[in-house]
C-alpha cells in the first residue's frame, strides 16, 4: 500500500498518515495542499513527504479525498523552501508542524479558495507597436512619446504615470490595439533620484555592497534616529533587484508600513507589495501569490511577512529589529526577526538589523563576532541630538499628569509655530476609577488587574482579557462619587484641547487608529503641518521622520523603571531613546523632557547624560552576572485552569517528571505575575540554560510527557520558546 504524510492544522504534533490513490499518485509531491478525512470532518493538510510504499501498515489508513493544487501548471503551494522553513520553526519552536504552515498560508489559501493574480503591471511595445510609430500622425504627440518611452525599455505602471502623467488614454488605446502588452518585469529601474550620502553613510554602503556578493551574512546596523538607515535600505534593495533577486522588508507594526512601503515604491514603482492584517486577505493571498511567483520584487511587511514565499531572495531587511513587536504572543510564538535570520541563511542571502536602539541579543551577536557590526553616529541634516532633561515632578502640582513646566515647554514650541509630541504609553482616559468616599476600585471580573476608564466611549475596560462595561454613575458599594484616577493617553488628549484650544490636536493608539489606512490619513496630515500636537502610545514612537516636530515631553517613564520581567528597563531605555529621535529633525534644535518621581535612578540618569549605547553597555554586564539572555536561553511553561489547585498539581507533577539535566536550571512552580487572567487561574514553569541545544534537548524529552499529561486534564498549557515577557 501507498502512503503519505499530511500536515493537518490542528494542535497535535504526530504524523498523520493517508492512503495515496493510484489517480492521484502523481499530484502528491510534498508542498501540495490536499482534502483529507480528519475524525468526522474534512480538512486541508499539506503534503510533507514523498509517497512511500508500506507492505504492512499498523492501522487501517483512510485515503486523500483530493488534490488542490495542479502541480504540473503552478507546482505546490508550499515550496521546498517554505516547506522547509515551516518544519524549521516547528522543531525549533516546539509547534504542530500543520499549525506552522496553516500560518504561514493566507487564509483564502487555507481554506483552498480560488485566488486569481491581476494582469502583470509592466508594460513593453510589441512589435505591431514598432511597425505603428512610424505611421502615427504628427498631432498624435501622447501617443508618439508613450511608444517612445517603452521602445527604450518594458517600464512599470508607476514609470509610464511619471514619465507621462496625462497618457491613460493613450495606453488605454495602445494596449486595445496591440501596440504595447502587459509583462512581468524582469528589472525595477529606479524612479526617485537618489540622496546624497553622507561619510558614515558611504563607508557603510562600501561595507554592505561587498556583502551583497558573499551570500548569507548578518549585519547590524546601528544608526541614531535621522541617520539615513533608510537611503541605505534602498541602496541594497536596489543592488539585488539589479542581480535579479527579490527582497524582503520587515516592519514591527502595521503603522510602520505605510510609510515604508511608500518609500520603496518611490524608488523602484510598482514592484512592491505590502503583507500586513490592514489588508484584506485576498489583497494578502494576491500578494503572497505574486511574491511566490516572482512578481512582486518587493514585499514590505510586519512579522508574518517572514512566511511569504520569494522565487529569488536576494536581501532581507529587519527595521527595528529591537522590536517586541516581531514576538507572536500566542498561538505559534515565534520570533520572526530571528526566523528571518534563519530563512536568509537557507537562501544564502544576506541580512540587514537596522536599529538605533539594537537589542541585547544582538548586540552579543555584534560582540562575539556572529554578526558584522556598522554604525552611523550623524544624523544626516548634521543636526545637533535632542536636548534631553529628566523634570523632577515629586513637589510639582500636576494638571491632569502634566507639570507646569512640561505645558510652559509645550506653549513656547507652539508659539515658535513647531509641532509638540506627547507621549504616554497608556491607552484610554484613566487607568482607575475609583470611589472618593470609601476608596473602592472597579476590578476585572476576570482578571487581577482593574478596568480601565475609556470616557470617549463611555465605558470600562479589561485591557487583558476585553471586558467591557458602562462607566457606573455612582459607587456600588457605597452609593459615593466616582473619580478617574491617573493618565492614559484620552486624558491628556483632552487636557491639551483644553489648554489649547486654537490648535488641532490629534491622538495616535490602537483605540483611536482602527486600520493602516487611518494611520497613513493622519501622519499625513503630522506631516503637512495641519496636527500641532501630537498625542500618543508607542503608534509614534519609531520610524516617522515628521520635520516640523521639536519637542516631545514623556508624561511617565516611570513606569517601566519597577518592572516585574527583567526587559522592563531594556526596553523603556529603547522607547525614550526612540521618542526623542522624532523630535528636532530639521532645523529646529529639539528638546525632550522626562517626567519622572525619581530623578537619581541610576540607569535612567545614564541613559539621559551618556546615551543608550552606555546604558545598553551597563545592561549587558547585569546580565551576563546573572545568567540572563542574551548569555541564557530560556523557555517557559504557562498552565491555565478554572482554580489555582489544577494549575500547581499539574506544574509540580510535570516537574518531578522533568529528566535530570545538569545545564538547565528549572525555577518554579510559581504564578503567574497576572495570577487570574480572563477567568483562568494561570502558573508557570521558567526554565533557563545557558546551552541552547541542551535546553531543546530536553524539552524534546520532555514535551511527549506534557502533551499525556494535559489530555488527561481540564487545564490550557503552552511552551513559549524563548519568551519575550514573563508576564
Amino acid at each position: 500500500m501507498k502512503l503519505v504524510t499530511v500536515a493537518v492544522p490542528v494542535p497535535l504534533r504526530q504524523r498523520f498518515d493517508y492512503e495515496a490513490p493510484d489517480a492521484l499518485l502523481a499530484a502528491l509531491v510534498p508542498g501540495v495542499r490536499v482534502w483529507v478525512p480528519f475524525g468526522r470532518r474534512e480538512l486541508i493538510g499539506v503534503v510533507v513527504d514523498a509517497v512511500r510504499d508500506v507492505e504492512t501498515p499498523e492501522f487501517e489508513p483512510r485515503p486523500v479525498t483530493a488534490v488542490l493544487d495542479d502541480v504540473a501548471l503552478t507546482g505546490p503551494m508550499v515550496g521546498p523552501e517554505l516547506l522547509a522553513l515551516c518544519r524549521w520553526v516547528a522543531d525549533y519552536y516546539l509547534h504542530p508542524l500543520g499549525e506552522v504552515i496553516a500560518a504561514a498560508l493566507p487564509g483564502p489559501l487555507r481554506r483552498g479558495e480560488l485566488v486569481t493574480l491581476p494582469p502583470p503591471d509592466g508594460l513593453q511595445l510589441t512589435e505591431a507597436g514598432r511597425a505603428a510609430m512610424a505611421g502615427l500622425p504628427a498631432r498624435s504627440t501622447t501617443m508618439k512619446a508613450l511608444l517612445d518611452l517603452l521602445a527604450a525599455a518594458p517600464g512599470s505602471s508607476a514609470r509610464v504615470r511619471t514619465a507621462l502623467p496625462n497618457a491613460a488614454a493613450a495606453l488605454k488605446k495602445a494596449l486595445d490595439s496591440g501596440w504595447v502588452e502587459r509583462c512581468a518585469l524582469d528589472r525595477v529601474t529606479p524612479l526617485e533620484a537618489h540622496l546624497p550620502l553622507t561619510e558614515e553613510q558611504a563607508a557603510a554602503l562600501t561595507t554592505l555592497d561587498a556583502g551583497l556578493s558573499t551570500g548569507f551574512a548578518v549585519s547590524l546596523l546601528e544608526g541614531v534616529t535621522g541617520s539615513g538607515k533608510t537611503e541605505l535600505y534602498l541602496r541594497l534593495t536596489e543592488t539585488a533587484l539589479a542581480a535579479g533577486g527579490q527582497v524582503l522588508v520587515l516592519a514591527p507594526e502595521i503603522g510602520l508600513t505605510p510609510q515604508l512601503a511608500a518609500r520603496f515604491k518611490a524608488r523602484f514603482g510598482d514592484g512592491v507589495a505590502s503583507f500586513h492584517s490592514g489588508l484584506s486577505e485576498t489583497e494578502r493571498a494576491r500578494n503572497w501569490l505574486a511574491a511566490r511567483d516572482g512578481r512582486a520584487r518587493i514585499v514590505v511587511g510586519t512579522r508574518s511577512a517572514v512566511f511569504v514565499p520569494m522565487a529569488r531572495l536576494a536581501l532581507v531587511i529587519v527595521d527595528e529589529e529591537h522590536d517586541v513587536s516581531y514576538k507572536q504572543q500566542d498561538g505559534l510564538r515565534y520570533q520572526a526577526r530571528d526566523v528571518a535570520v534563519l530563512r536568509a541563511r537557507r537562501a544564502g542571502a544576506p541580512v540587514l538589523l537596522g536599529s538605533a536602539t539594537p537589542s541585547l541579543e544582538s548586540l552579543h551577536n555584534a560582540n562575539t563576532g556572529r554578526y558584522r557590526h556598522l554604525q552611523l553616529l550623524k544624523r544626516v541634516r548634521s543636526q545637533a541630538p535632542p536636548r534631553i532633561h529628566l523634570l523632577d515632578v515629586r513637589h510639582a502640582p500636576l494638571d491632569n499628569g502634566l507639570s507646569p513646566t512640561m505645558i510652559e515647554a509645550v506653549s513656547r514650541q507652539l508659539e515658535a509655530g513647531h509641532q509638540a509630541l506627547l507621549f504616554l504609553n497608556r491607552r484610554g482616559y484613566a487607568p482607575v476609577l475609583l470611589c472618593h468616599d470609601c476608596g473602592a476600585v472597579t476590578p476585572c471580573p476576570n482578571c487581577d488587574a482593574r478596568l480601565v476608564v475609556h470616557r470617549a466611549r463611555k465605558r470600562l475596560a479589561c485591557h487583558h482579557c476585553g471586558h467591557v462595561e458602562p462607566i457606573p454613575p455612582a459607587c456600588s458599594d457605597c452609593g459615593g462619587k466616582l473619580v478617574p484616577v491617573g493618565q492614559g493617553t484620552e486624558r491628556i488628549e483632552d487636557a491639551l484641547r483644553m489648554r489649547f484650544p486654537e490648535y488641532r490636536v490629534e491622538r495616535f493608539d490602537s483605540d483611536r487608529l482602527s486600520s493602516g489606512a487611518a494611520i497613513a490619513r493622519l501622519l499625513a496630515d503630522v506631516e503637512r503641518g495641519d496636527v500641532k500636537l501630537l498625542v500618543g502610545t508607542q503608534v509614534l514612537a519609531k520610524g516617522h521622520d515628521f520635520a516640523g516636530l521639536a519637542f516631545a515631553g514623556l508624561v511617565d517613564v516611570d513606569q517601566a523603571l519597577f518592572g516585574s520581567d527583567f526587559r522592563a528597563i531594556e526596553r523603556m531605555g529603547q522607547m525614550v531613546t526612540q521618542v526623542a529621535g522624532r523630535v528636532g529633525r530639521a532645523d529646529a534644535p529639539g528638546e525632550v523632557l522626562l517626567q519622572t518621581h525619581q530623578p537619581e535612578h541610576p540607569l535612567l540618569r545614564l541613559l539621559v547624560e551618556r546615551g543608550y549605547p552606555a546604558f545598553a553597555a551597563t545592561l549587558m554586564a547585569e546580565r551576563r552576572q546573572f545568567g540572563l539572555p542574551p548569555f541564557a536561553s530560556l523557555a517557559l511553561l504557562r498552565v491555565e485552569a478554572r482554580t489555582e489547585g489544577e494549575v500547581m498539581n499539574f506544574l509540580r507533577t510535570l516537574r518531578g517528571q522533568l529528566p535530570a539535566a545538569d545545564e538547565v536550571e528549572i525555577l518554579g512552580p510559581a504564578p503567574a505575575t497576572m495570577a487570574r487572567r480572563a477567568g483562568y487561574q494561570r502558573g508557570q514553569l521558567l526554565l533557563k540554560s545557558p546551552s541552547r541545544s541542551a535546553l531543546h534537548r530536553l524539552l524534546g524529552v520532555w514535551l511527549p510527557e506534557i502533551e499525556a499529561l494535559g489530555q488527561k486534564t481540564r487545564l490550557r498549557w503552552s511552551l513559549d520558546v524563548d519568551p519575550a515577557d514573563l508576564f
